[in-house]
């Protein structure tokens, strides 16, 4: 198998326009991502697509490798698909039956390199179709962080296989006080970074939204309803994505106490 990543990276954006240009500690965030990822030594390319010449310019300027999409592609999952099909078409020694492909976000500046050889990992096992990351919640965290409809949920079986994912608390814990529920179980936070087969990636893109999804807002419940076996890696390092201007001062102050 073959590993490469892809950073799509959009300029417009509702909260904080020109996102992947903004300063942190003197460098563009998406070079903060792109460096993070290249770190990974399972990769054997990292490609920052995007829809904007200005971040184009900026990560050929720091070396980085780059390469234009469509400006209007309505999720990340579509630009990678075309990043992932221009590649290949470049890579004519690829198959695509030999190719995973690892989405990260262009605002994740925190991302670690052990976080994408986990991902990568769970192509070792040849069920698996799409993979993903979960992150454990302490006992000392709140209630108020347990139950924040913005962060979702997932449960997985002891293959670790995605089973549900939620923005509601799963599992529900019966006869056990709300307020010690934390103490009770190990719930997971999902985070948010995919790889797919690059087959998979092909025929994903093409399917219709299902009950699940749009019940939740939630992209992954898709390819769970269609099927698909997603694996879950667990993962102790903490990530921040930055979508206001608020987000990026408390990165800058994170940043600056490392």
């Amino acid at each position: 198998m073959k590993y490469i990543a892809i950073i799509p990276a959009r300029y417009a954006s509702t909260r904080l326009p020109g996102k992947p240009l903004a300063s942190l500690a003197g460098k563009p965030v998406i070079q903060h991502v792109y460096q993070h990822v290249a770190q990974c030594t399972a990769l054997t390319d990292v490609i920052v697509a995007t829809d904007d010449e200005r971040i184009l310019d900026a990560v050929q300027g720091f070396g980085g490798n780059a390469m234009m999409t469509r400006a209007d592609h309505k999720c990340g999952t579509d630009r990678c698909l075309e990043a992932m099909n221009s590649w290949l078409k470049q890579h004519p020694e690829t198959d695509a039956e030999d190719l995973v492909v690892v989405n990260i976000q262009g605002d994740e500046p925190f991302v670690h390199p052990e976080q994408v050889s986990d991902l990568c990992r769970c192509f070792e096992n040849q069920q698996t179709d799409i993979a993903t990351l979960a992150r454990p919640y302490s006992p000392s965290d709140s209630w108020e962080d347990l139950q924040n409809p913005n962060t979702p949920k997932v449960v997985f079986d002891k293959h670790n296989r995605a089973i549900l994912f939620s923005r509601s608390i799963i599992p529900y814990l019966r006869n056990v006080p709300q307020e010690q529920w934390l103490m009770h179980h190990t719930f997971y936070r999902h985070v948010g970074m995919y790889a797919y087969r690059a087959t998979i990636l092909q025929t994903i893109a093409t399917l219709a939204p299902t009950p699940l999804e749009l019940a939740e807002s939630l992209e992954q419940l898709r390819w769970l309803e269609n099927g698909y076996t997603i694996r879950v890696a667990v993962t102790h390092h903490a990530t921040i994505g930055i979508d206001t201007p608020e987000d990026l001062l408390k990165a800058e102050s994170l940043v600056t106490s490392l």
